[in-house]
């Protein structure tokens, strides 16, 4: 068994380390796995919406005694009724069942309400009609969309002063565009229902992304400013160490966040069935745990790879090249630790030169008073006032 405190202790102190920017290209080539199945996703399945963006007619039926078989029997009754269309079913609790159909007129809904009422064996008036336009849906997408560019650039402008360059909110920005695409396309691509809590649920993975982000890069800037300071770990051995020494609070986190959400999924599936809860938590399970991996795999890569070229990073790594040569080349969390500047034996010496009085440095051996030769100084005694 794992003991992840004695790991996570390794990792921290780089005992044990992990090349996670060494091995940037295969993680790139493993994203970019990713981002192409989602593409096919969206390009060949496409976004299956729901009735609130694509319109159409909504059938309520409540107060159902018996629920068994309910898909096939609902959509039985609704094939009973000319141009009604193909129904899409669901169950909303214990006892309502949910029929969504492409828009119908009257005559047609007023058929569909009496199938539907004959079939569940309950009164017409628990079947309720509505009809909900692609207006609304359209509404909340454009909304969504300006939400999402004004969140995307408050971030960037953040980060860019928080980190001191632009090149850090560029990668966290990569790395958060990269979880979202590839959270809609696996929507796309398994035929999920995007619904307004789906909606809902792909704007919060976002913060939940940048939020691993920014823990990992908060480490990497401690560390790469500390290598700059003392010369003894590259940019990309600092960064790295930086991963290595959150990889173990990464996961972590992301167990706990996910393990409510896989336990609201469960329940979802097995006893409320589709619904708002049920668009929600899918949406937050791709997400975050689409949103660990780029923490880790992703933005610290592209970050070295962004900022390689800097004068500044090219004279640290010529200098804790250097450094490495002469000490084994030893990478741990002791070389990315600041240092005091140790002065030499030169330095030494003119230190004491200068403490020392110019005349005492003339003679090779200063001469010691006759007192401390025999222990304690002895001072002479007065005599007593009756003897004087």
């Amino acid at each position: 068994m794992i003991n992840f405190a004695a790991l996570g202790n390794d990792l921290y102190t780089g005992k044990r380390s992990v090349d996670f920017v060494g091995r940037y290209k295969r993680w790139y080539a493993l994203s970019g796995v990713f981002v192409l199945i989602a593409a096919l996703g969206l390009v060949w399945h496409g976004l299956n919406l729901s009735l609130e963006f694509r319109g159409g007619s909504e059938f309520r039926v409540s107060k159902v005694a018996s629920g068994q078989d309910y898909e096939a029997r609902a959509k039985d009754a609704v094939a009973t009724v000319p141009n009604a269309g193909a129904a899409e079913v669901t169950k909303v609790g214990t006892g309502t069942i949910r029929v969504q159909t492409e828009k119908l007129g009257e005559n047609e809904i007023r058929s569909v309400q009496s199938a539907l009422a004959s079939e569940f064996k309950t009164d017409t008036g628990n079947v309720s009609a509505s009809f909900v336009g692609p207006s609304w849906g359209a509404s909340v997408s454009q909304k969504a969309l300006k939400a999402l560019l004004v969140f995307l650039g408050l971030v960037a402008i953040v980060m860019a002063l928080y980190f001191r360059t632009w090149k850090m909110a560029v990668a966290g920005l990569v790395a958060l565009l990269h979880d979202l695409f590839i959270t809609v396309g696996i929507y796309a691509l398994a035929g999920f229902e995007v619904s307004p809590a789906t909606m809902i649920g792909f704007l919060t993975i976002l913060g939940y992304s940048l939020y691993d982000t920014v823990v990992v890069f908060d480490k990497v800037r401690e560390n790469t400013t500390e290598a700059l300071g003392n010369g003894r770990l590259t940019y990309q051995q600092a960064a790295n160490l930086a991963v290595n020494q959150t990889l173990v609070r990464s996961i972590n986190t992301t167990i706990v966040a996910l393990l409510p959400i896989a336990s609201i999924l469960a329940i979802g599936f097995i006893f409320l069935g589709p619904g708002t809860l049920l668009d929600l938590a899918l949406a937050l399970f791709v997400g975050i745990a689409v949103g660990a991996y780029s923490s880790i795999f992703i933005a610290t890569p592209l970050l070295v790879h962004l900022r390689m070229k800097e004068p500044a990073v090219i004279d640290l790594d010529k200098k804790a090249t250097r450094y490495q040569a002469r000490h084994g080349g030893v990478v741990s969390a002791s070389d990315a630790a600041p240092v005091q500047h140790e002065p030499d034996a030169d330095e030494l010496a003119d230190a004491d030169r200068e403490t020392v009085p110019s005349a005492a440095r003339t003679s090779a051996v200063r001469e010691t008073h006759k007192y401390a030769t025999s222990g304690p100084r002895n001072q002479p005694k007065r005599p007593p006032r009756s003897r004087r």
